[in-house]
């Protein structure tokens, strides 16, 4: 995602919650961190040196020196920068994790990357994600953007920005966003066939809680991401839909990728009593737990999510479903680890997997997803919305 559907959130340090002893507002989103591994073999007949063997999992700088040397000395490729292959470095190391969800960024990037979760931020207005063929492929595209003017449409295949490729999700939306009124080219597949185009970045708002009523008198509310806005919005929404009075309610988590869970949590307390939201593991098997004050709407409502519902998503809608909600339309992503970004002191940062969270009933969700109480899914040949018709006959 430009906005890595995320994406996004505070992530300083902040006083803990009642009945938490969490220290860190933290993230939960589908965002993606694969760092760049290069390969270079070179014979050793070539440049005479030789090359100190491993030395058991400890940075070796003299090794480092060696392989600059040999750069130095034998690359007859483009042009490059030294900072660079040392930005590329610390990628890689973290990369050596296996774990897609964590990396490291540059000061730059963790700039974007923050500047995403206050929901303004300059680009081009699309939200992407990764399919599991590693592609990257636009959710959907802000009313208004440079990208729908463009003609960028959901489904849109993201191949490179400004000519270069990214197997990391958070390191392509951030080369998305920029300074506004700067240009960025895009690459893209839009209907089969390959595309480019030229956009100016300008200032993009987010928006992540919708409303509406629906016919039969039915309510919903979509939730986009969760955002630092998201909570006071989601509150004000609920309130004027109670005040309508309707006959039901519909929680729309659909293509959210996840978010703050700071603001995860906020929505979820208007749904439950008082206990838990979710319960949180550390490496050593610690618990800890977020949890929901008592008192909850007294609105009848279902909860719809697909497969690119995910992360934070998967927080609300497994806690709902645990305390008694129904869940409609298919099962859910499945992502569930978290993240802290820990910055460094030249401004770059670590984004590091550091918990695993379950359910209140301590379901757990990493590479298992949520599963929906009544599967349904959505048409695309058709106009109407078949897991929305299904929601809708659930509270009728």
């Amino acid at each position: 995602m430009e906005n890595t559907q995320l994406v996004t959130e505070n992530r300083e340090p902040e006083k803990k919650k009642k009945g938490s002893k969490l220290k860190y507002v933290i993230t939960a989103c589908a965002a993606f961190a694969a760092g760049i591994i290069i390969t270079l073999a070179v014979s050793s007949a070539m440049h005479g040196a030789a090359v100190p063997p491993g030395n058991g999992g400890k940075i070796d700088q003299n090794k480092i020196n060696i392989l600059q040397g040999m750069v130095d000395k034998y690359y007859k490729g483009d042009s490059y920068k030294k900072e660079d292959l040392v930005e590329n470095a610390y990628r890689g190391y973290i990369a050596g994790l296996g774990d897609p969800y964590s990396g490291y960024m540059s000061a730059n990037e963790y700039q974007n990357y923050m500047a995403s979760t206050e929901g303004e931020y300059s680009g081009i207005g699309i939200t992407f994600q990764e399919n599991g063929d590693g592609s990257f492929v636009v959710v959907s595209v802000s009313s208004g953007s440079p990208a729908e003017r463009a003609g960028f449409k959901p489904d849109d295949i993201l191949l490179t920005v400004d000519g270069k490729t990214y197997d990391d999700i958070d390191l392509m939306a951030a080369s998305i966003r920029g300074k506004e009124g700067t240009e960025v080219e895009l690459t893209y597949i839009h209907d089969g066939k390959e595309k480019t185009a030229k956009l100016k970045r300008e200032k993009i708002v987010q928006h992540s809680v919708e409303s509406e009523m629906l016919d039969g008198n039915i309510g919903l509310i979509r939730i986009t991401s969760f955002i630092s806005s998201t909570a006071g919005d989601f509150d004000k929404a609920l309130k004027e839909m109670e005040a309508k009075k309707p006959a039901g309610l519909i929680l729309d988590l659909r293509d959210n990728g996840g978010g703050l869970v700071n603001d995860c949590v906020s929505v979820a307390d208007a749904f439950l009593d008082e206990g838990p939201v979710c319960y949180l593991q550390d490496k050593e098997g610690n618990m800890d737990s977020y949890t929901a004050k008592d008192g909850k709407t007294d609105l009848k409502t279902v909860v719809l999510v697909n497969g690119n519902s995910a992360s934070a998503s998967e927080i609300l809608a497994y806690a709902m479903k645990d305390n008694g909600y129904q869940i409609v339309g298919e099962k859910t992503f499945g992502k569930g680890v978290i993240q802290v970004p820990f910055p460094l002191e030249d401004g770059s940062a670590l984004k590091l997997t550091v918990l695993e969270y379950l359910s209140p009933d301590k379901h757990q969700v990493h590479k298992k997803g949520v599963e929906p109480d009544v599967e349904a899914e959505d048409d695309e040949n058709t106009e109407q919305d078949e897991q929305i018709e299904k929601a809708e006959e659930l509270l009728k």
